[in-house]
């Protein structure tokens, strides 16, 4: 029986270079939510007969998001190689909202962070469909799906 889902998910850790708690909180937030409920279904795989569920891993080398797709058991199944350069303005953009974002609960008014929050929301939305469009006939996935995926993708751009 077919079971089109992320059951384990990692990160490239040498990726990552620096965690505050802020991060760190949302890294585990999308890890969880992820986990808990997805929808994804690679098109090979699938063609080769491995129904799912799968174990994800993700890194990033020479700006490149590398998807390393595991069957259960953890064989590899397949990498696939998306190139991050139209996801670059977002990442941008994403963390300097988020930066906005964490100085805001700190000492503005809650009007003012439900403004930035709603920005927030948008950028991450955008880059959600965009990842949804970059994966059209490689992995079949939901919006919520890659709008976690886009938050495990930025962890891994945090340089120092």
């Amino acid at each position: 029986m077919a079971d089109p889902r992320i059951s384990h998910i990692e990160l490239d850790d040498a990726t990552i270079l620096r965690r505050n708690a802020d991060i760190e909180q949302e890294r585990r937030v999308a890890m969880f939510d992820l986990i808990e409920e997805n929808r994804f279904c690679p098109a090979r795989a699938v063609a080769a007969g491995h129904l799912g569920p799968y174990r994800l891993r993700l890194a990033v080398h020479d700006g490149r998001l590398a998807l390393d797709i595991s069957n259960d058991g953890g064989l590899l199944l397949e990498t696939l190689i998306l190139g991050l350069g139209r996801f670059r303005r977002s990442i941008r953009d994403y963390f300097a909202i988020c930066d906005s974002y964490y100085s805001a609960i700190r000492k503005a008014t809650a009007a003012e962070i439900e403004t930035i929050d709603m920005a927030r929301r948008g950028i991450h939305n955008e880059a959600a469909e965009l990842l949804v469009e970059r994966l059209a006939g490689k992995v079949e996935t939901d919006f919520a799906t890659a709008r976690r995926l886009f938050t495990l993708i930025c962890v891994l751009h945090i340089k120092g």
